[in-house]
């Protein structure tokens, strides 16, 4: 059981006041909160050993470096990756993405095919069109339902030996939606498919097993599971990182360079060109370290109560339709009031205190199949409470009485 009470004191944003009201924060899919030892780690980075890394020979040089590297060892335990190399240190997920797509413009040619989900993101939908666009291969999509569930019959029809990789979200950031990854990754390599995994909605809540899933890539941000803005990794398999060409060249990623030409490094060097974000490099470790110490067992059973709590309470105002209505789904909420705008619902809420996100959330195919300009949405985080949720139903209500 989770002494919420303590993981909130943990928190020094959650104690500040709104608009004059308590701070109500459920915007947690689009980024977290970050914990005070996370704070403290960026501050001690630079007070304490702020130098480059990897080229240096002196005592800061090595310090960093140690550090930066260790924290790459506890993502590789974290995710379960077989080598320390296949983890990449990117600045989000949307990098790492692009780094793959960038990568396969050299593999795809014309009758090739490109596999995305009606689900995903834009960020997991644009580089592939841009590599579609660039290479002549085509892009198609597999179909949702209104459960906001894949059709998975209908992804297995569209799976051919012209199918070169498959791009799917974990879990989808519009209506929270566990997809069945590890049944579609299998089938994808029944026909020779390379599969990459969206993992950026995925990673707060549970821990992704990447041997296990079987996955060529698996991509995440830092900031949405309490870690620093600017941070992410990409996992890829050694066999894949190997075959794929460089993402950017310039320091680091090189082994040595003429005029004539250039070699590259080894892995994972050889995708980490420049200086990178050391500073949140190293505390993405400390907030892989803070959310293991939570476990996410209780983590997972705290979300799935304030998920059920808030189903219920929301579905008793009068028109208030939820999308996202899946068999497996995390915590997240989409919703609409009949007659209404999400955006002044969003609004006014703020006004009392409660911080949602309002819009599309960067879904603007799943906002077209349902037919609506976009949603409320409230994603929740193990720091809520199921007092908070009672406080957004009521500001939701009168939300709905002030514009009616």
């Amino acid at each position: 059981m989770l002494d919420i009470h303590k993981i909130r004191a943990e928190f020094p944003i959650l104690s500040q006041k709104v608009n004059g009201k308590p701070l109500v924060y459920f915007d947690n899919g689009a980024t977290s909160q970050k914990p005070q030892v996370v704070i403290d780690a960026i501050s001690k980075y630079y007070q304490e050993i702020n130098a480059n890394i990897h080229r240096g020979v002196h005592t800061l040089s090595q310090l960093a470096t140690d550090a930066y590297e260790i924290s790459r060892v506890k993502i590789q335990h974290h995710i379960n990756a077989k080598h320390l190399h296949e983890v990449l240190f990117t600045s989000g997920t949307t990098h790492g993405i692009n780094l793959v797509a960038n990568g396969f413009a050299s593999i795809l040619k014309p009758g090739d095919e490109v596999l995305v989900s009606a689900l995903e993101h834009h960020s997991n939908i644009v580089p592939w069109q841009m590599l579609c666009e660039k290479t002549g291969a085509t892009l198609k999509v597999i179909p949702m339902n209104q459960d906001g569930e894949l059709i998975i019959s209908a992804y297995e029809s569209l799976l051919s030996e012209k199918t070169k990789i498959v791009t799917v979200n974990h879990i989808s950031n519009a209506l929270g939606t566990i997809n069945p990854i590890k049944y579609m990754i299998e089938k994808a390599h029944a026909v020779g498919a390379a599969v990459l995994i969206d993992g950026a909605q995925a990673v707060p809540h549970l821990k992704p097993d990447v041997l296990d899933l079987d996955c060529d890539f698996y991509a995440f941000s830092g900031h949405k599971m309490c870690g620093p803005t600017g941070t992410g990794i990409l996992y890829g398999k050694e066999s894949w990182l190997n075959k794929l060409p460089p993402y950017q060249g310039g320091g680091e990623m090189i082994k040595e360079v003429t005029f004539e030409k250039t070699t590259y490094a080894d892995l994972p060097h050889k995708f980490e060109a420049g200086t990178p974000n050391i500073a949140g490099g190293i505390v993405l470790g400390t907030a892989v370290d803070y959310m293991n110490s939570i476990g996410f067992e209780n983590i997972q059973k705290q979300e799935k109560a304030l998920l059920a709590h808030a189903t219920k309470q929301l579905l008793e105002i009068e028109g208030l339709k939820i999308y996202g209505t899946g068999k497996e789904k995390t915590s997240v909420i989409s919703f609409n009031i009949d007659g209404i705008h999400p955006f002044d619902i969003g609004s006014i809420i703020d006004k009392l205190g409660i911080a949602v996100r309002t819009g599309h959330h960067c879904t603007q195919p799943i906002m077209n199949y349902f037919g609506i300009p976009g949603t409320v949405r409230a994603s929740f985080s193990f720091y809520n409470t199921i007092e908070e949720i009672d406080l957004m139903v009521e500001a939701v209500k009168k939300a709905k009485i002030m514009l009616s």
